[in-house]
């Protein structure tokens, strides 16, 4: 018999840097009450010495030291992320500098025997390493547990409209036979993939083009397509909770109607709430004659034929067709984003979102867009929020919904396990958000166009940084873009030797 298997523990990490996006409205004329109202309340910001592997190793180490792990356990550590800067080498490095500040502190290193992959693919390479480690332990015949952590910088150029949802960060999740927190049921997770040529893609042709190179990291501003992503995002979360839907064999919407959480793949506020309000119109439209009743009630009202609305969501939209004739602002569900909007101002409306995200949805207002760890994140402030409220979640089924461009998604459904509340008081989301360091105008400024900034406070918070890059190409020693690591104050000790990664 296949062990119950998921997830018993998260920890999370984000740089101190703070932008307001109130004060960012204002100094770019934008609209605070749209900027809140869609997108959130701030993001964060990478320091001049921090980029994913750091920031992934602080969220890994703290998930050891507050969940207790014992080191040797750890057979799987998995990296997720987009914004890694090295094709060679990843969640290796993040064991490196974890083990160092391991031995730093008098104790026992990650075992020399464990895997260390890493994953690509846009925001889902996290929800994929989650995926895998179930299955490695699932095999596995000891108590071994797994580690994944996923960790990313999200950057955009000034100007731009994805500039409001920057943000960086890393949350790292164990994963255990028997959980403590979340029961991942794989056996009804359900997968959808399609190639998308220009949602969002990070060509490699930029490193010897346009890719800067400041203060020695790599500013990694992608190629994308606002509203045309938007569409790949919402014909991929449909497919992907499609399948795992025909996977089940409870009625559809029936289903949603009794989830109590759902945490999906965040970029900004607004973006999740239309693609879960979506599935649940086109499971309307699918379902009993009372389900497609309350559907056309909800068509009608907005003067759009509920036959026409419910087609747009039953097809598969040809977004290829939008590539090749340049049209990637056209709206993919005409007939149906209307009934979308209709519905969010209904009261069922309102009350399937605040059931559905209404845990930990403030805290998320506060940590920007962290790509592969946006939804972890989600999932780490939700359960914590869950907590605080006294929210019984007892063997709660709720939905965990992965994205990442170009385009994949995963649905994968969850029961909330009887020991929650011992392991999500160990998480400490909200602490980890502490001790944010507002930047000005200027410092914002500074710090995203030239990686530094004056006057920046150095952060005790920060438990790694990149000490250095390497410049040497050839002779008897090449270190040519190496990046060399070390502790920061908070857990330096005595002199130790460089921590090498190239990039």
């Amino acid at each position: 018999m296949t062990p119950s298997v998921g997830i018993s523990g998260m920890a999370v990490y984000v740089p101190p840097y703070r932008v307001n996006l109130r004060d960012w409205a204002e100094w770019t004329g934008n609209s605070w009450e749209k900027i809140s109202a869609v997108v959130g309340h701030s993001f964060r910001m990478r320091g001049p010495t921090e980029n994913v592997y750091t920031m992934a190793a602080a969220a890994v180490l703290r998930l050891i030291e507050q969940y207790e792990i014992d080191p040797e356990k750890v057979r799987y550590l998995a990296l997720g992320t987009e914004s890694s800067t090295d094709n060679s080498a990843g969640a290796v490095v993040v064991k490196g500098l974890v083990n160092r500040a391991l031995v730093a502190q008098g104790k026992d290193p990650i075992t020399r025997y464990c895997e260390v992959p890493e994953y690509k693919h846009a925001c889902l390479g996290g929800v994929y390493g989650i995926k895998n480690a179930a299955r490695f332990l699932a095999l596995e015949h000891s108590d071994s547990v797994a580690i994944v952590v996923s960790s990313d910088v999200a950057e955009y150029s000034r100007g731009s409209s994805g500039e409001p949802t920057q943000g960086a960060g890393a949350v790292a999740v164990l994963l255990e036979k028997d959980p403590r927190l979340l029961e991942l049921q794989l056996q009804f997770a359900g997968s959808a993939s399609d190639y998308r040529e220009v949602d969002f893609r990070k060509p490699l042709a930029r490193i010897v083009g346009e890719r800067q190179r400041i203060h020695g990291q790599i500013r990694d501003f992608p190629v994308f397509n606002g509203k045309f992503s938007t569409s790949c995002y919402l014909d991929a979360s449909l497919h992907a909770v499609r399948d795992m839907l025909n996977r089940r064999t409870r009625y559809a919407a029936g289903y949603l109607r009794q989830l109590r959480a759902a945490f999906f793949h965040r970029p900004y506020r607004r973006m999740p709430e239309n693609a879960l309000l979506l599935i649940y119109l086109l499971n309307l439209a699918n379902g009993s004659r009372a389900d497609r009743e309350e559907f056309a009630r909800i068509a009608e009202s907005t003067g759009i034929d509920p036959a026409e609305a419910g087609r747009e969501l039953r097809e598969t939209p040809d977004l290829e067709s939008l590539v090749r004739e340049r049209k990637l602002s056209a709206e993919i569900y005409p007939a149906a984003m209307p009934v979308v909007k209709a519905f969010r101002k209904s009261e069922a409306g309102q009350e399937m979102l605040e059931r559905c995200f209404g845990l930990g949805a403030e805290k998320m207002m506060d940590i920007g867009n962290l790509y592969t760890a946006a939804l972890p994140a989600w999932v780490a402030a939700g359960m914590e929020d869950a907590l605080e409220r006294s929210v019984d979640l007892d063997e709660a089924e709720i939905l965990l919904m992965g994205y990442g461009s170009g385009d994949a998604a995963e649905a994968i459904p969850a029961r909330v396990a009887l020991e929650w509340r011992v392991a999500a008081k160990k998480i400490g989301f909200s602490k980890a958000l502490e001790g944010g360091i507002d930047l000005t105008q200027a410092q914002y400024a500074d710090l995203h166009d030239h990686g530094e900034a004056e006057g920046l406070k150095s952060s005790p918070r920060q438990l790694f940084e990149l000490e250095r890059i390497g410049g040497q190409r050839d002779g008897d020693f090449a270190d040519f873009g190496v990046e060399y690591y070390r502790l920061a104050e908070a857990l330096r000790g005595d002199a130790q030797a460089p921590i090498r990664q190239s990039g």
